[in-house]
């Protein structure tokens, strides 16, 4: 039996193909490659393609014996789906559609989707719970909840089992270094300060100082890549062993400001990392961090790389190896 990865070339998507790989699972990996890289897929079975090409679908579900599946295929950049709402829908919830109609068609009745902590939008309190209401303030954030409640009435009608993981910052990179983090364009804070050490950029932006935070900048959570692949095998282990759908927040419980980001970097890098002071951004909350007691309890997760500064390193290892991305050493 295998497991079919969509966007399994991306960021998150490829460091669960790895966590998949380790424990011996066989990978399938669709990924139309457009934000993702071919080259950060380290093993499995590999299709270039687009989930709403429902030929393609056909024949990946043909070929192998695919039993579950890790959704992570999707437009990510809040900004954007702003200025292009349409692109998003069509995207991402079209596309989870697609992707639904032929899991069930095959007799596929589990998925793991890679939600997003903008399905709250503006928290009403901190740090956020599963419970909390869900009003997304971005086209992002409703196509998400879109996707989620999609799932829903596929379990409620189908029997497709679900579970949706709300997360909010990854950063950092695989302890083997050989993938890590290449998005273009960029928007990640942990890159974005690393390039200035790298030479790409003469320093960084702080977007507001003024903010009711102890040093007047944003806090966020911040979770090391690698944990949250740990976190979306273990819901795959909960459905196989006959598990209910759930919605589950994934965070480190604790925030970090920009300020302390920065200085957590100069540090690691031995750079001093300029930093200049910007008008804030329209929309950026004060403080968003994530309760994941839920998941901690009912499926035993334990991130174990919750360090920011050895978060930090891993990022700096790849990108000192890869300062151009993949495929450019």
């Amino acid at each position: 039996m295998a497991v079919l990865v969509t966007g399994g070339a991306g960021y998150i998507g490829s460091h669960t193909v790895a966590a998949l790989l380790e424990r011996n699972e066989s990978v399938v990996v669709i990924d139309n490659l457009q934000q993702g890289h071919q080259e950060a897929v380290l093993g499995g079975v590999f299709y270039k393609g687009d989930i709403r090409d429902t030929d393609l679908l056909d024949k990946v579900f043909a070929e192998n014996d695919i039993d579950a599946v890790i959704h992570f295929a999707a437009n990510s950049l809040v900004g954007e789906s702003m200025q292009n709402p349409g692109k998003y829908y069509h995207n991402n919830v079209f596309g989870a559609i697609c992707l639904l109609e032929k899991m069930k068609t095959s007799g596929v009745k589990k998925i793991i989707f890679s939600s997003t902590a903008a399905t709250y939008g503006e928290p009403e309190s901190v740090p956020v719970l599963e419970s909390d209401p869900t009003n997304p303030t971005n086209t992002y954030g409703e196509t998400k909840l879109a996707m989620e409640k999609m799932m829903k009435w596929f379990d409620v009608a189908h029997g497709v089992k679900f579970v949706a993981l709300r997360y909010f910052n990854a950063a950092g990179a695989h302890e083997n270094g050989q993938i890590g983090e290449d998005h273009s364009p960029e928007t990640h804070l942990v890159p974005l300060i690393l390039q200035v050490p790298l030479g790409q950029r003469e320093h960084i932006a702080i977007y507001g100082e003024d903010y009711p935070t102890p040093d007047g900048t944003c806090i966020r959570d911040y979770l090391h890549v690698s944990d949250l692949a740990d976190a979306h095998i273990l819901a795959l282990d909960m459905l196989r062993e006959g598990g209910e759908s759930n919605v589950y927040n994934l965070g480190s419980g604790k925030g970090f400001s920009v300020k302390e980001m920065i200085e957590v970097a100069r540090k690691v890098t031995g750079h001093p990392i300029p930093a200049i002071v910007q008008a804030r951004r329209s929309g950026d909350p004060a403080v968003l961090i994530a309760s994941s007691d839920k998941i901690k309890q009912q499926l035993g997760w334990n991130p174990s790389r919750d360090s920011l500064e050895a978060i930090i390193q891993t990022a700096w290892n790849w990108h000192q190896k890869h300062p151009e991305g993949y495929g450019k050493q």
